[in-house]
This record gives structure tokens, sequence and C-alpha cells, in this order.
């Protein structure tokens, strides 16, 4: 009873509900397993696909972690951080995404007998940083240097990412595509190393033909035609000119009236405006160009200058397009074609080629010298299967830029987790007070990629994993090189398999999935106010249960 008989205070909405203390922290547990358990499947060269029905009534065909993500609409508040793990996994280095949120699921679900015993949540994230540090330190122990312009090295980083995806049953003929990609858009300016993949490395999806016709072009495509019909589709060498500014006469900012007060001032205003233009394109023409590409729109009377000059317009292209097109050929974009120099058009590029693929008309400009951007062209039977194509593509290219940037590599097949698992074992047993039971736990958690990878694979899970516990035990210097392989289904020394993966990624995956699992952890209320929407004023008829006596 409350002194004095007051009434309770209600602070909160009616409508809101609570979750308080270790109530909160099992449901935010629960959650997180929920979402790691739905991709579980996917991971490993065994994996299964998942088909998924977006809103719109599309169909995804994927086992990427966040592209299957990425569609399911989640409500508890946790699983959403969950999700948005893999987006910055997918963001950050391409690959793992899976990985990522498997490991954050297991070291949610070790830490619920820790709750259960009345450890502090505050002990438990303070043993994961520590093993969140040794953790690091020991796959950066088992690391290997390679050098970037061995082609042999990438293909092979190339081939780990790619053999747990889809597209593993053609080859190397996607793994090659990719290395080609990312060699193509290195630059190394004075040891400033720039691999900007998202960039200048455009895929481009053509439905039909046959998957073994997709290339890496010597410069770049784009869906578009010329202007005019009469213009020339085909140049050998061709003087090529950017603009980003429209090739009519210019409107005025705001409302402008003009007021006439003879007929022939109508007359005059479009002998001006004519002029305008004439003006624009005597200033193009003077430069002597065969293509001229802006990205905004050309006028009819344009047009017909260019046709008598044989120079052929190519309007209302992309801002990232008309980047690539200057990285290729050389040639400057340019706002003011009044201010055009030599120095701004671009001849690196050799062939420019107008052709009719399917129904649509695609422009190719290839055989560049030495080109600093390109274009993927895929081809394929359906949409879907180029889809799923192109995020297995997303992620190779990422994969071989990491280790251009960081030319450091770590067995993969659970061998570099399983090092972690034993490493942490190990010191775990030297720590003293609180925080060595949720130390170990982590160890404990490090070996769920090992165990999942022998579950995908149809192994004989218990067997195998304590078989490759046993191995990484020993006092071995080829120990920490045994891992899983996934198409065997047994042990096999990574080394002789030729699984590596870059350590870039997986220090990224330690890394997002303990922070996030100690961010989680650390949650001790979720409120979810449900606000009732506002009545609309005016003279609306009230419902029946809201009239007053």
């Amino acid at each position: 009873m409350l002194p004095g008989n007051q009434a309770p205070v209600i602070v909160l909405n009616q409508n809101t509900q609570r979750e308080e203390g270790k109530k909160a922290q099992l449901a935010n547990i629960r959650a997180a397993k929920a979402v790691a358990d739905i991709i579980r499947t996917t991971l490993g060269p065994k994996s299964m696909l998942k088909m998924l029905l977006d809103p719109m009534g599309g169909i995804v065909l994927t086992n990427d972690g966040n592209a299957i993500l990425r569609e399911i609409d989640v409500k508890h508040p946790a699983a959403k951080t969950m999700i948005d793990l893999s987006r910055t996994q997918d963001e950050e280095v391409g690959d793992g995404t899976t990985s990522v949120i498997i490991l954050a699921g297991e070291l949610m679900g070790v830490s619920e007998p820790f709750l259960n015993q009345k450890i502090h949540p505050i002990n438990v994230v303070s043993a994961y940083f520590k093993a969140l540090e040794a953790a690091l330190k020991s796959a950066d122990s088992i690391s290997k240097l390679v050098s970037i312009e061995d082609k042999e090295t990438l293909s092979v980083i190339a081939q780990s990412c790619i053999g747990t995806k889809f597209s593993s049953r053609w080859g190397n003929l996607i793994v090659d595509l990719a290395t080609e990609a990312v060699k193509t858009v290195y630059i190394n300016n004075n040891g400033k190393v720039e691999v900007d993949v998202k960039r200048y490395a455009k895929i481009e999806k053509i439905p039909g033909g046959d998957i073994e016709e997709s290339r890496v072009l010597r410069g770049v495509m784009f869906n578009k035609d010329v202007t005019h019909p009469k213009m020339r589709r085909y140049i050998e060498n061709p003087r090529v000119i950017l603009l980003d500014c429209p090739l009519e006469y210019k409107k005025a900012e705001s409302m402008t009236n003009v007021e006439m007060t003879k007929e022939e001032d109508f007359n005059t205003l479009l002998r001006l405006e004519e002029e305008e233009v004439e003006k624009l394109c005597q200033a193009i023409m003077r430069l002597n160009p065969d293509v001229v590409i802006t990205e905004k729109g050309v006028s009819d009377l344009a047009q017909h200058y260019f046709l008598k000059q044989n120079i052929s317009v190519i309007r209302r292209i992309r801002k990232t397009d008309n980047n690539r097109i200057a990285r290729v050929s050389g040639a400057t974009i340019v706002n003011r074609p009044e201010e055009l120099q030599e120095s701004d058009v671009g001849t690196k590029c050799h062939k420019f080629e107008i052709k009719l693929i399917g129904d649509e008309y695609y422009t190719f400009m290839e055989d560049c010298e030495d080109p600093k951007a390109c274009s993927i062209l895929l081809r394929g039977a359906t949409k879907d299967v180029l889809n799923e194509i192109e995020r297995n593509m997303h992620d190779a290219m990422a994969v071989a830029r990491n280790v251009m940037i960081e030319p450091k590599l770590v067995p993969g097949g659970g061998a570099v987790e399983m090092h972690v698992a034993n490493e942490l074992t190990k010191i775990g047993r030297t720590i003293e007070g609180i925080e060595q039971l949720p130390f170990q736990a982590v160890a404990q958690a490090f070996e769920v990629i090992a165990r999942t990878l022998a579950q995908n694979c149809g192994c004989n899970v218990v067997r195998i994993v304590t078989e490759l516990r046993a191995k990484h035990a020993e006092d071995n210097p080829d120990a920490p090189f045994w891992g899983i392989d996934g198409n065997a289904g047994k042990l096999a020394d990574m080394r002789t398999v030729g699984v590596w993966e870059p350590l870039a990624v997986k220090k990224q995956t330690f890394k997002t999935a303990i922070e996030a699992a100690c961010m989680l952890l650390r949650i001790d209320e979720v409120v979810s106010g449900i606000s009732k929407p506002e009545k609309k004023s005016g003279p609306v008829a009230a419902a029946p249960d809201e009239i007053e006596a």
C-alpha cells in the first residue's frame, strides 16, 4: 500500500510494454539465436540455398547471409541489431556475413548460464573484450604475408570465397573475372593504395547467352544508344568529349514573363535561342571530336549540327557511368563547353561500338590504354541466376580488394577459429576471479564455425570436431593449419587443400560479433511504446463506443 492511500503514479503510457532485467536479457539471447539459426545451414561449400519472396512478389534465391537477412522482416529489436551486423560486415569487407551472425548468436547463447547464476553482465562483457584482444593476437600469429603481384595468390583467395557459393559450379570463371576486375581498378599512388571496386568496377547483367560468355572489358559499357539513327555506331580511335551540362538553350531559374509588343519579337526570341545552342555546338566542334557524351539533354537543333559534322552523341548518361568513361578514355568531364581545351579530350579508348544485344542497344568503349575502371559483362539464363552470380562476384571482388590493401592470409575451413579457441582456453586457465568462466566460454563459442561446417557437409560432427580439437591441442607447428575440408567432410591441412581467407575478413568478423554480443548483453530493459494515432480534427462522426452518455 502507498502511504496515506495515495493513488499510484503512472509515468508511462498505458499501452507501453516493458521487459526488465533478466527477462529482457533472456529475450535478447533467444532473438539472437533465432536469427543465427535462420542462416546456419548456408555456411560452407555444401551449404543450402534459401528461397525468399520479397514484398513485390519477386524471388530471391541465395545462400549469401546478408542477402537473406536483408529480405527478412523482423519485429524484435535485438534481432534487428543482429541483421545490421551482417550489413556492416558486407559493407566493410564483403565476405563473412554468415559467420559473423552465427558467431554472435553463439556468444549470446554461451552467456545465458552466467546470467542464470546471477553473474553481473558487466563482468561477462569485460571478459568478452579481453577475449577479443587475445583472439585478434592469436589470429595474427598464424597469418602469412603474400605478394599482391602474384595472380595465383589472388585466385586462390577468391576461389576460397566462391567455393562456398552457388557459382562455384562454373569453376574458375567467376574467380578469374573478379581478380581481373580488381587488378584493373588497383591504383598505387606513392604507397597510397586505392581499390574502389564499388565505383569503378560495374557489373552489367544481360539475360540470355551462356555464362561462359561473361568477361571483363578493357573499358566500359552502358545501356545507351546514339540520339539520332544516322550517327556512327562504330568508330576506331575516337576523340571523346564528356560534359555534364545540357546542350539546349538555358531555361530561366525562376518564373520569367516576357512581354512582346511587336510580332517580330517572337521570331527574335526564337532566333536568340537557336544562336545560343549554335554557340554551344561551335565551342564543342572546334576541337573536332568523334563522340560527345553528356549527362543532361541534347536538343534537336544540337543533334542536327553534330550530325552535319559526323559526330555521335549520347545523352542522359548516369553520373557514375560518366566517371568510369573519364577513367578509361582519359577525358575530363567539363561543365562549360566554351572552356573546353585539347587536354580535356579523351584519346585513350581505341574502339567505340554500339551493339544490339537482345532488344536493347549497348555502347561499348573498349581496347583502352591502361584503364583504371572496367565493366564486367555477365550473361546467364535467368535473372535469378544473374543476381546470385552478381552477389558472388561482389564478395569475391571484396575479398581480393582486402588482400591488396592488407596482404595477409589465414587458413580457412574453421582452422583459425579452432586455433583461437585453443589459445583462449590456455589463457583462460591463467585468469583469476569471476571473469575466468566467461573468458573460457568465448573459446567454446569460437568452435561453432567448425561445428557448423561439419554439420553442413553431413559428416559425424562429434567425432570430427573432437579430432580437430585434439589436433589443435598438439604442440606442433603444423597444428594451427588443420581444419575441415567441407567438400570431403574430413580433416585436412588447409595449406595442402589451398583454402585461405584474408586476415581482414576474420578480424572484422571477430570484432563485430563480440562487440555486438557485448552491446546486447548490457541491455537490461526494453521499452516499446505504442502510441495511438491522433484523432483527425474536423466534423468526423464519432464511433459508437466513443459517444459519451
